[in-house]
């Protein structure tokens, strides 16, 4: 198991691949994708405004180049760490995948290109997440620890329909005519991403790079008046059940799967980590489930995160596990130091199961079922 540090575009510089090896990261999971385009990054973070977009999406004529990944991957090796995987698709490129519009034959070109490429540049895993709403209906509050400020729900975000231009929490179109983007059924969404997956895997295979699928984030059944894929634990196997390739796999995020209200997230980090479908892991701690929860420290929170951990030791998963996000602490450098709070005790685990195995041999029976 290596421990690794996700960094947004505005934040791939050696300043902060630095402070990644100085907190004992070896690996980095980037995100190529400028979510704050047209907004300063510091003020666009979630506030008690549920429906506020994130920025602006990419430009539609603008992919990324393999030669751009070849340059980022020696940058991120120049400074001691290894490029594990890319997060995320701009909406710029792939909406109307999402949308099942008139430019899908071309967005899936898009998806395809930016597939080889990863390919000719060794970066092995796509991170996604099939969604039109995205990540939204978030609010921040002092609610963790000594008053850190933190992200949750404090209720259901299905009142305001996403206006046209306008998906996966991003704009793609500041221009779109007036009204809502219609509502779709949750047989619908599949249909989509079974078509996707259909057209892309292929390419996937030859190219080398898993496509890794992100659990809804916040995990209700509809967002704005849309569906979501996998919002309870039992959904990501229909996922999977769509193409069994070994490149359709899973971008598992503890905190959505703890957020959920069914199943059980130990059974489920076990049953994925065990047939290794996970490709790689977002870590975070919760309080509550949807449409009530926060954010917590990764060593509080309703998630035993040793137990989490030992899961994986004991079913040797030998992918990369980075803090999601976590509490803003009270400093100079928040992220920073909430960052290396959460790697730090990561380590402190993966020492402790070294030093003393049976600590993980002896997690629990393999858990059963995932529920729901």
């Amino acid at each position: 198991m290596r421990v690794g540090l996700g960094l947004y575009r505005h934040m791939l510089t050696r300043e902060n691949y630095d402070f990644a090896r100085q907190a004992g990261a070896t690996h980095v999971v980037v995100h190529l994708v400028d979510y704050f385009k047209g907004t300063n990054p510091r003020d666009n973070q979630p506030t008690g405004v549920k429906y506020q977009p994130w920025g602006l999406a990419g430009d539609p004529a603008k992919l990324w180049s393999g030669e751009e990944m070849k340059r980022l991957r020696s940058e991120i090796e120049e400074a001691g760490l290894a490029l594990a995987a890319i997060e995320n698709l701009d909406p710029a490129h792939w909406y109307d995948i999402l949308l099942d519009g008139p430019e899908r034959p071309r967005h899936i070109e898009n998806v395809k290109t930016v597939i080889r490429c990863m390919g000719e540049a060794g970066i092995p895993v796509l991170g996604y997440n099939f969604s039109i709403a995205g990540v939204c209906g978030r609010v921040s509050a002092p609610v963790g620890r000594g008053r850190a400020v933190s992200v949750g729900m404090d209720g259901p975000a299905d009142e305001v329909p996403i206006p046209r231009g306008q998906v996966w929490n991003m704009v793609y179109d500041p221009n779109a005519l007036p009204g809502a983007l219609s509502s779709i059924s949750h047989e619908e969404l599949w249909r989509r991403l079974t078509r996707f997956l259909e057209e892309v895997l292929p390419v996937a295979e030859e190219s080398g790079v898993r496509l890794a699928a992100h659990p809804d984030d916040p995990p209700l059944p509809t967002m704005r008046r849309q569906p979501r894929l996998v919002y309870q634990p039992a959904l990501y196997q229909r996922l999977l059940d769509i193409a069994p390739s070994p490149n359709n796999a899973l971008e598992f995020c503890v905190g959505s799967l703890a957020e959920m209200t069914e199943g059980d997230v130990y059974a489920a980090v076990d049953r994925y980590s065990h047939e290794g479908r996970i490709a790689y892991v977002h870590l975070r701690n919760v309080a509550g489930k949807v449409p009530h929860y926060h954010e917590t420290f990764i060593d509080e929170g309703d998630v035993d995160m040793i137990r989490i951990l030992a899961i994986l030791k004991r079913n040797g998963f030998d992918g990369v596990v980075i803090p999601d996000h976590t509490p803003q602490m009270s400093c100079a450098a928040p992220w920073h130091a909430g960052m290396a709070h959460t790697i730090g005790y990561v380590l402190a685990a993966l020492a402790m199961f070294e030093a003393h195995p049976e600590t993980y041999r002896s997690a629990g029976d393999r858990e059963q079922g995932l529920g729901g």
